[in-house]
């Protein structure tokens, strides 16, 4: 297994404003944990508890249940990935805390990191982290997140291609809803 912050082997050329950086060397990963199921409740007492890949729907993160136990906490703002079962699966987290399972791992970035550009990144190479996750029960490790390399531009072009790209989904939106 690569270390982080050993040279990495580029697989094409970036500009020379940008760099390519192991994911693990920009952000946070957070590691899910499970509760027994005496320490959620569905009757919203306590924080939050994401389960997994129902519990994100559309890019939005639906809460269902919640604990007083706390123990693996996401914050408002992280990326929350599905990493067992139904793989890849993202959305932010809106809510200002929530204990997240081990069905889902967070995302935390910093000032020099757009997390809507590590989205971008991650779902234009979803198939690539699927194909990572083979077994009965499908899923990838925090290996397969912090030692994905990423070509990183200045935090204004990772803006610039997040809003280009959204600008592009919007257009391709509106022209599926012309021909429906």
């Amino acid at each position: 297994m690569p270390k982080l912050n050993e040279p990495l082997n580029p697989p094409f050329k970036i500009p020379n404003s940008w760099m390519w950086v192991r994911l693990g060397d920009i952000i946070t990963l957070i590691s899910g944990q499970d509760l027994t199921t005496n320490e959620y409740n569905a009757i919203g007492e306590g924080v939050p508890y994401i389960t997994g890949a129902s519990n994100i729907e559309n890019d939005r993160v639906i809460i269902n249940r919640w604990t007083n136990f706390p123990k693996s906490m996401a914050q408002k703002g992280d990326l929350l990935i599905t990493c067992k079962g139904t793989v890849g699966l993202m959305a932010f987290l809106t809510v200002d805390k929530a204990h997240i399972a081990r069905q889902i791992m967070a995302i935390r970035g910093n000032d020099y990191i757009n997390l809507e550009y590590i989205k971008t990144y991650l779902l234009a190479n979803i198939t690539t982290l699927q194909s990572q996750a083979k077994s009965m029960i499908p899923g990838i490790s925090r290996s397969n997140i912090l030692y994905a390399i990423i070509p990183l531009p200045p935090i204004s072009e990772q803006k610039r291609i997040v809003d280009k790209v959204k600008s592009l989904d919007s257009l391709i939106d509106n022209l599926f809803k012309l021909v429906a």
